[in-house]
């Protein structure tokens, strides 16, 4: 099994260590509460196709979301730099799905193929209210 290799703290000078765990830490911890709170997550940003390509896939299968959007190709790249280091993630969109990192737009698609988000669909009650 592969793992993700991350510069340990015993070779980050002591001087900067805050800096690091500091920077943009208010997108991480904005994204990893809605990753707790809702059961798929797509972090985006505007006029990326890919993005919108995952999200018409999960509107298709009919399933609830939370969207989060971080800028354009143009604004808040360095933001959304602290969320590429934080998941190890290169892209956008980022999807997760019940707390863990799925992938992208290709990623959802193959796993709405495959059935695997079909439980996340909201479910109708007896009086057939969504």
């Amino acid at each position: 099994m592969a793992f993700r290799a991350i510069l340990d703290e015993a070779h980050i000078h002591p001087a900067i260590r805050d800096a690091i765990a500091t920077r943009h830490a208010d997108i991480v911890r904005e994204v990893g509460k809605a990753v707790a709170e809702n059961d798929v997550v797509v972090v985006g940003m505007a006029q990326n196709p890919h993005v919108k390509r995952a999200r018409r896939t999960l509107d298709r299968a009919g399933i609830t979301y939370r969207y989060l959007e971080y800028g354009s190709y143009f604004s808040s790249w360095r933001r959304r730099n602290a969320l590429k280091m934080w998941t190890g993630w290169p892209t956008f969109p980022m999807v997760f799905v019940r707390g863990a990192l799925v992938g992208g737009a290709s990623d959802v698609e193959r796993l709405v193929r495959a059935g695997e988000l079909a439980p996340l669909r909201p479910h109708r009650d007896c009086a057939g209210a969504p």
